[in-house]
């Protein structure tokens, strides 16, 4: 059962269109850092809010029900371990 099931239809669409609108909001602000220090942890964070914008996105268009049980989660796992690989790599100094 998805969080959104008690909601109409077109509510939901709505609520997850605006948290997609979100995360490439999140993620242009980090492109923006990434710019202007070339630092790579800006660029990852980038790729991984757009990542998570694109799984959000596809969830609703496609009218997946259980979407930790598609294949569109591992967009997600992709956004998280970017996340992860990006913070040990800033913290043991490449």
């Amino acid at each position: 059962m998805t969080s959104y099931q008690f909601m109409a239809p077109e509510v939901a669409s709505f609520i997850s269109g605006a948290i997609a609108m979100g995360f490439v909001v999140c993620s242009v602000f980090f492109l923006r850092f990434w710019r202007r220090t070339k630092d790579g942890l800006f660029l990852a964070f980038s790729l991984a809010f757009l990542l998570l914008a694109l799984c959000q996105a596809l969830t609703t268009m496609l009218g997946l029900p259980l979407e930790e049980r598609s294949w569109i989660y591992l967009l997600r796992l992709a956004a998280f371990t970017l996340l992860i690989g990006a913070i040990l790599a800033k913290n043991m100094g490449k």
